[in-house]
């Protein structure tokens, strides 16, 4: 079973930053690619930005050139840069493996960490 825990989020105002992290534990595969999704109150939760164990990255549209997802494979630890932060990247902040779709890999989601952009 793999645990994630995510961390770093909190109040900021409108072209602020922020820097989240996920630490991944238990029967982790070594090789697997990241991703940082959340879900804003009504909506699905959706892709932010993924990596894969190699250092290849993409992102959604949406984020593009504002946010930078980067890992420590030595530590399982996964990070979500935040940059230029807007009101509509409000939302719970989650971690997960991914898939080459980038569906979420594993069943089970940490806690996940509340972003809220808001003057």
């Amino acid at each position: 079973q793999v645990q994630f825990v995510e961390s770093g989020g909190g109040l900021v105002q409108p072209g602020g930053s922020l820097r989240l992290s996920c630490a991944a534990s238990g029967s982790m595969p070594r090789f697997v690619a990241m991703a940082w999704y959340r879900q804003a109150p009504g909506n699905e939760r959706e892709l932010v930005a993924r990596i894969t164990s190699g250092g290849d990255t993409n992102y959604a549209d949406s984020v593009k050139g504002r946010f930078t997802i980067s890992r420590d494979n030595a530590k399982n630890t996964v990070y979500l840069q935040m940059n230029s932060l807007k009101t509509e990247d409000t939302a719970v902040y989650y971690c997960n493996g991914a898939r080459v779709d980038s569906r979420p890999l594993f069943g089970s989601w940490g806690q996940g960490t509340q972003v809220t952009v808001s003057s």
